[in-house]
Order: C-alpha cells, then structure tokens, then sequence
C-alpha cells in the first residue's frame, strides 16, 4: 500500500510540474505575442530599459541622443513611465545643487552640449532648479567656446579650427531651445549662423552631400588644401548634420530671419540625401556616394537618421509629399536588414558603426571608414532615431488610416487645471483633425507673454505644461491670463489665473 500511496504523489508531483511549465510557457508566449503587437517605437524602447534598467548611462552624447527619443515618444504615448526613465537616467549624474558629474567646461567639448536638452525638459516639467543650474553651466561653456574666424564653434579644444558635421547636432538643438526658454532671442541667429557655415564649407556642388569635416586652417593631414575639407561623405555624420537641421526649426518662430535659410537647407539637403538610397534595400550606406564599392555597407544609425528627417520634414511641410514613398522603402528597409528579435520578445537593431573621427590617426579616407571602424548592436547612436522615425511612420499612419473629420468649435476640448495656479497648469486640448496649430499665452492688455505650439498636429490629445513663475518669467505678475488656441479657421480662448 505504501508503495501505491509513493507512486500517486510521484505522479501528482510531476503533473504539478508539467502544470507550472505549461504555464509559464503560456505566459511567455502571451508575452510575447503582447510585445510584438506594440508598435516599433513602444518595442524598442521597452527593450532599451529591459538593457538598462536603473537609467541609459553617463552624461555623455549617446546618453542623451538616446533620451531624445524617449522625451518623443513620452510626448506620443503619454506614458509617464518614459518621462520618469529620463529622470531617473539624468539624476545619476546631475546632482541636488546642478553638479554635472564628469563635465568639464574647460573641455570645450561640444559633444558635451546634447545630453542639455534633458536638463531644459526636466526644468520645464518639474521646476527643480538643479536642472536650470546644470544647464547654465552648458549655456555658459557655448559663450566662451572657441570659434572660427567667422563664428562657428570648433568641434573640441582638441580639435582646433575644425568644424565637423556631428557637432552641429550636438550643440545647436539645444542652444536654440535654451534661447527660447530663457528669453534670447537674439541668439537665435547665431544657431542659424552655426548650420548654415557648415554647409557653406563642407557642402560639394555637384552631389550636395557634405563632407565629414572643415578644417578653416587647413593643416590637419586630413583637410583638402583648396577647401579644407576631409575626403569622404560619411553617413551617421550627414545624419546628425540632418536631424539638427529640422530639431532647430522646432524653436526658431515662424517670422524668425534665418527661419528660411534652414528650410532651403534642409530642401537641398533632402535631394542629396535621396540620391544616394540604396536602391535594393531602400537603406543608406556608410560611405553615402561609394554604394556597392567593396567593403562599403549599409549602415543602421545613418538610415534611421534620414528617415526620420525626411518623415519630420514633410509632416512639418518643410519637402513635399512626394517623398513619402522613399520614407517607406527606407523604414521597409530598417526592419527588413537592421532588425531582429530575442525570445524574450526584445528587438536589436545590428550594423551600427561604433564610431568614426578626424585626426590623430584618422585620415577620413574611404578606407578608414569601411576598414578601421567596427560594427555594433544596440548603439544608442541609432536606437534613439530608430524610435523618433517609427513615431513619425506611426503618426503618418493614425493620420491616413483614420476619416478626418472637419474641425469645428464643438469638437474641441480645451481646458486647463489647476485654475487658479501658482508653481503652474497644465493645458489639454484634443483635436479630431490634423492641421496647424498654434498656442499662445497674452495678458490681459493682449500682450503676447510666450508661444506654446507653432507646428503642425495631428489628431489626438496633446497636453503642455505651462509654468508663468519659472525664473524666465519671474518679473510676471499675478493677475489674469489668456491661452489662445487656433487650428485653420477655428479660434479658442481660456482664461488663466495666475496667483504667485
């Protein structure tokens, strides 16, 4: 009988344990079939954090290229979790009083500048100080950084007299938008002078392409002794040189003087950019104009940064429509060469460059960008415009799939809370159609105090934060306020007030 009684707990013992396997293999499997119903942008990001848990990395560029991808799709999704990653990332390295760890000024390394643009997120959402501290250091860095004889900011101390591609994302996106944020206006034109000396001396006339690097001195062993330029038209650089075209345009007003140079830039550039697709694989190269050339390959940050740019550019009406298709083969591209899939349900984007430079050993020759530079996965250097060109798709596509309706006074939800406010308000609106809007706050003599939202939307819910006591604004005083809301013909007030 004992015998009986051990053989029936041994075999209830083991369907317990086919029990649990079957449902932890059912819950794998709706796991993943749950990941790989997300969008591409949601998948990637959720698989950077299932990476990096406790924050992206230290305050460097690739840091904060990747949070600017989670700040987009943050303000896509509205899923604060995203927001709460930035946080958590930048306050491993910002301290309680706005102490950079790592960072030196003396440095005057305009790598350096790009993580920035967290610092002026984290202070317009929160209002921690540390942030506009920390930032002010950066802003401070940008007005004694070494320049050229007309202006443009060297790309490192270690690099002098030199401009190069990659430094123009780096430092100009957040110089703009620092500039909106503290009330310079007049700086504006400086970012401008940044983007248009670069293609003024790294463009080449005949493909439009612009070389990696401009030496104004002329003397690195890599510079063109007539122009000054390096040799090659290396891909991720024109992509970072792209990417700062159309993030600049995102802070310079819409009457701003040098507004129109930037978008003829941008109008020639995505030309250039175009011609050199590769017309298999709708991917870029790593060398742009050497397709096909033996040891050239396609690359994944370059691709990823152009579609974004083209994406953006023709939902802001900066190139026509009729670049969609190439978008599209583009992105087809993307998922078809760069990415794969983990068991797990977590995505890889592969055949990334890990990194390429000027000078000191580096000639910019054809054969040092395909033969002495490596190859990676998941380089936070593509990750971040792999997540900014699926939004864009994925905007593209809630807009064309989705019957717009046409917009009228009643459709519009428009309203903000708390009302009164003092430290600030949030201000929601929804529109059932896509259009350009525009969001300004005046005060009560009809003064306009700041512009909110100058772009072109789509359908959907968009929230702003709204903070009249930041220090930028600190001379406004208690009183009555007015948000102005206008998409096409259709026009909206509501009132705010404001009590310190």
């Amino acid at each position: 009988m004992k015998s009986k009684s051990n053989k029936i707990k041994l075999c209830f013992f083991i369907l317990c344990l086919l029990c649990v396997l079957f449902m932890n293999l059912y819950a794998e499997d709706n796991t993943n079939r749950s990941a790989e119903s997300q969008p591409w942008s949601v998948r990637m990001a959720e698989s950077i954090i299932i990476r990096h848990p406790n924050g992206y990395g230290n305050w460097d560029y690739v840091t904060g290229t990747v949070l600017r991808g989670f700040e987009e799709l943050w303000r896509y999704t509205g899923d604060s979790r995203y927001f709460e990653y930035i946080k958590k990332t930048v306050n491993n390295v910002v301290s309680s009083n706005g102490v950079i760890s790592d960072y030196r000024l003396s440095d005057y390394n305009i790598d350096e500048i790009n993580e920035g643009r967290m610092l002026l997120l984290l202070y317009k959402e929160t209002g921690d100080s540390r942030y506009q501290t920390a930032a002010a250091q950066l802003r401070l860095q940008l007005s004694q950084h070494p320049r050229t004889s007309e202006g443009g900011f060297w790309h490192k101390q270690r690099y002098p007299h030199q401009m190069w591609l990659d430094g123009l994302y780096m430092g100009s996106p957040f110089y703009a938008e620092y500039c909106r944020l503290f009330n310079e206006p007049g700086n504006l034109a400086d970012v401008v002078k940044q983007l248009t000396l670069m293609e003024k001396h790294a463009r080449d006339s005949t493909s439009g392409l612009l070389y990696h690097g401009w030496d104004e001195s002329k003397e690195q062993s890599w510079a063109n002794p007539i122009t000054g330029c390096s040799p090659s038209f290396w891909g991720r650089a024109l992509g970072w040189y792209a990417m700062a075209t159309v993030e600049v345009l995102d802070f310079l007003p819409l009457d701003h003087p040098g507004r129109d140079s930037v978008v003829a830039i941008v109008q020639r550039l995505a030309v250039a950019v175009v011609n050199v697709q590769d017309e298999a694989t709708g991917a870029w190269w790593q060398v742009l104009d050497q397709g096909g050339r033996e040891g050239n390959y396609i690359e994944s940050s370059a691709t990823c940064m152009f579609v974004y740019f083209l994406a953006k550019s023709i939902r802001l009406g900066y190139i026509d429509a009729s670049y969609w298709p190439i978008v599209m083969k583009g992105y087809q591209g993307i998922l078809d060469e760069f990415i794969s899939e983990n068991a797990n349900g977590t995505i890889n984007l592969d055949q990334t460059c890990v990194t390429a430079g000027l000078g000191y050993g580096r000639d910019g020759t054809y054969n040092y960008y395909v033969n002495e530079t490596h190859i990676t996965s998941n380089d936070g250097k593509a990750l971040s415009p792999f997540i900014t060109a699926s939004i864009e798709i994925e905007r593209y596509k809630k807009q064309t799939d989705v019957k717009i309706p046409i917009i009228t006074s009643a459709e519009i939800e428009f309203g903000n809370y708390p009302n009164p406010f003092n430290a600030g308000t949030i201000i929601r609106y929804s529109l059932p159609a896509a259009g350009h809007v525009s969001l300004s706050i005046y005060d009560i003599l009809g003064r306009q105090i700041t512009v909110l939202v100058d772009e072109k939307q789509f359908a959907g819910t968009h929230t702003i934060t709204l903070q009249l006591g930041d220090n930028s604004r600190s001379e406004l005083a208690s009183g009555v306020y007015y948000a102005v809301l206008q998409t096409g013909s259709y026009r909206k007030n509501i009132k705010l007030i404001y009590l310190k």
